[in-house]
């Protein structure tokens, strides 16, 4: 079996009964059920959800985003092996920790392969929830700039890049692109703030304002939980990205939940501790790679200039990059996510006829 077979690249063609469209994203695609068999499993498998809420197969794949676009190796490697089955494993991790915590559920309700969720439909709140604990990235390039107010915080003076913040901050950014909120340029990852959200809380898809509140109290609990556990294991959590909807119960009643994954290395910035104590930083997240592709290309602009977006489509469609790179950001992957769970990460020989045997064997979902 060759590395490239052990790779799910793509992951929005598997026989999966469904009567919509497939969606597929950056990394997930995501198959709604018809209403026959969503009631059908809510029936056989006691899921805790309304008796015909829709529900979707989600499967995740190996593919790697970075800098808004898809990147490929020499040799055919469209992915990063072991990648997939890493997040959602982080994920899953970090999901049982908040329920042990009684903090919110999670959409998944069922884990049927290491690349596959069973997900109920959630109404999602259209916010990319962001919270740091360390001045870097976007945050430090604006402050550096001379910008001391970021999604409306004021940032005090003498910050030093890549240092621990004064408290825990959250720097909230629209999902999608939002259309007529006033003082909210219409276009996808835009910086808001929170009188934004409270002046405009339908919008963003808040059920009442007093929710605006309970995802704040989530995020900061969910953030406190993995960093505290990350600590542990001699790991700093720098800042992270969440994402929370609502769902009903089988009782009808609504609630707030965190939505698609949390603590992973796709939506954080994890640094090696005892690397930070002696002045370097290692990081144990894509991070690692976006600073690969930026060193690797002799014009970085093109992966920082959102104006120049089609000279950085072409440079990852063009251009394969070597193999090495992406070994070490798999060796990056399966590392931590073994580190965080204590389990093994197997790349599977055939990822793909294995999702199709289970969900067909236990779960009849195979058309």
């Amino acid at each position: 079996m060759s590395l490239a077979d052990q790779v799910l690249s793509i992951n929005d063609d598997l026989p999966i009964r469904t009567d919509k469209p497939v969606h597929s994203g950056k990394v997930r695609s995501v198959y709604w059920l018809s209403d026959s068999d969503s009631r059908r499993l809510i029936q056989e498998k006691g899921y805790d959800v309304a008796p015909d809420a829709p529900l979707a197969i989600m499967v995740i794949s190996d593919r790697i985003s970075a800098f808004d676009c898809i990147w490929h190796a020499e040799g055919g490697i469209h992915g990063v092996p072991g990648k997939g089955a890493a997040l959602n494993a982080i994920s899953n991790h970090w999901f049982q920790l908040f329920k042990e915590n009684d903090l919110a559920e999670s959409h998944i309700l069922d884990i049927p392969h290491p690349f596959v969720w069973i997900v109920q439909k959630a109404k999602p709140i259209k916010i990319e929830a962001i919270c740091r604990q360390y001045i870097t990235g976007s945050m430090w390039r604006a402050y550096e700039k001379g910008e001391r107010e970021f999604c409306g915080i004021h940032l005090p003076e003498g910050l030093e890049k890549d240092k621990k913040l004064p408290e825990i901050l959250m720097t909230p950014s629209t999902k999608g692109i939002l259309k007529g909120i006033p003082g909210v340029p219409e276009a996808d990852d835009v910086n808001i703030t929170r009188s934004d959200i409270e002046n405009n809380y339908a919008a963003f898809n808040f059920s009442q304002p007093q929710d605006i509140e309970l995802y704040e109290t989530l995020l900061k609990q969910g953030f406190q939980v993995i960093s505290q556990s990350l600590e542990k294991l001699g790991q700093i959590f720098v800042d992270t990205k969440f994402e929370f909807g609502y769902v009903k119960n089988a009782a009808g009643q609504e609630k707030l939940i965190y939505m698609d994954e949390v603590g992973t290395p796709d939506s954080s910035r994890i640094w090696d501790e005892a690397s930070y104590r002696q002045g370097n930083i290692v990081e144990n997240s894509k991070e690692g790679f976006r600073q690969f592709l930026l060193q690797y290309f002799p014009d970085p602009d093109i992966l920082l200039n959102k104006n120049r977006m089609p000279e950085r489509e072409a440079l990852a469609k063009e251009n394969s990059l070597p193999l090495q790179a992406i070994m070490d950001i798999s060796d990056t992957y399966i590392g931590i996510a073994e580190k965080i769970t204590g389990q093994s990460i197997h790349l599977a020989e055939n990822p793909k006829q294995e999702i199709i045997d289970v969900l067909a064997s236990d779960y009849g979902l195979i058309a």
